[in-house]
Parts: structure tokens; C-alpha cells; sequence
């Protein structure tokens, strides 16, 4: 077989790309105007059970019904468009509270708040207590060398475990202040 190479100058590139621009441009605007369907067949297999499956692979549909089901087409919901044609600077409708929402009294409130602090604040001194007895967990590990650690690494998986149960407790105790430094 052979190949013959015709040497372009860039004065016939040109041309040439100048002849075939408007076939190109115009196939590619009829391509992009057309609308893509895709289809897939589905199947429902019945087992001798009687539960029922769906499938679209067709080498798993022997002995299965095809189905003949109508082309889906979606729309935005009326919902959504209304929602993008409202200007922004509205408030939203969502937050809002309900006439018949259930109003709590300042008084009520104050003591709901007021028993949510006091448990934080026993969770936080529990959770300071574990972390104190975690590093103390740790130190008493780090100064034990067992007889079957040579290799530095198995000390290290051993003491991981007490790490992670450190970590663990510092991030209990952060996440406890913030909801603490949080409250009204």
C-alpha cells in the first residue's frame, strides 16, 4: 500500500479552509438544532418468587416482558419560574413563621436555654476529663517498648489507637465550646 502526501502551502490551507467553512458551519448548526433523544429499553422480570425487577440490559431480560413506556420530557416546575422571575431583595416566603406555629414565653425560654448550657457545660468537663485520662493513656503507652516491637512501626500502630482517642476528645471539646460560645 502505498501513501501519497500532498505538500500544503498555507495559501491553498486557506483556500481550503475557506471552501469547506460554510458546509461545516451550517452541519453543525442543523446537528446542534435537532433535539437528542436517547431510549433505552427496559424490562420487568418476574422471579418465581413473584418479586418484580426492572432491567435495560438486554442480556439480563431472558424470559422477561419489554415495556413500552412514553418518551419523558420535563419542565421547570410553575414553582420555580416564579421563584426566578421574583427580584431578590424580597424576603422569602419560607422564613416566615406560621400564624398557628406555637409561641414559647421569654420566661420559658430563658430556662430551656438555661438547661441547655448547664448540660454543654457537663458534657465539656466529662469530655476534659476522658481527654486527661487519654494522654495519660498515651504517656504510660510511649514509656512501654514490648518484646516483639523491634521495628519502630508496630510501636506506632500500637500507640495509634490512644492518638485517635485523643484526637477524638479535642475535637468533642472544640465542637462543644463553639456551640456553647453560640448560644443567646
Amino acid at each position: 500500500m502505498h501513501l501519497v502526501f500532498k505538500s500544503f502551502n498555507s495559501v491553498s490551507l486557506m483556500k481550503a479552509m475557506t471552501a469547506w467553512h460554510p458546509l461545516i458551519l451550517i452541519s453543525m448548526l442543523i446537528f446542534l438544532g435537532l433535539p437528542l433523544r436517547s431510549h433505552a429499553q427496559v424490562w420487568e422480570c418476574v422471579d418465581a418468587n413473584g418479586a418484580k425487577r426492572f432491567t435495560n440490559m438486554q442480556g439480563e431480560a431472558a424470559g422477561c416482558k419489554a415495556l413500552n413506556l412514553p418518551q419523558v420530557t420535563s419542565f421547570p416546575s410553575q414553582k420555580s419560574q416564579e421563584a426566578n422571575a421574583r427580584p431578590s431583595d424580597n424576603k422569602s416566603t419560607s422564613s416566615t413563621t406560621p400564624t398557628n406555629f406555637p409561641k414559647i414565653e421569654p420566661a420559658q425560654q430563658q430556662s430551656r436555654d438555661g438547661e441547655r448550657r448547664r448540660i454543654l457545660e457537663q458534657e465539656l468537663a466529662s469530655e476534659q476529663r476522658l481527654l486527661e485520662q487519654a494522654q495519660k493513656d498515651l504517656v504510660e503507652q510511649e514509656g512501654i517498648r514490648l518484646g516483639g516491637e523491634r521495628n519502630y512501626q508496630r510501636v506506632l500502630d500500637r500507640l495509634e489507637p490512644y492518638q485517635k482517642k485523643i484526637s477524638l476528645h479535642e475535637a468533642n471539646i472544640a465542637n462543644l465550646r463553639r456551640e456553647i460560645s453560640n448560644m443567646r
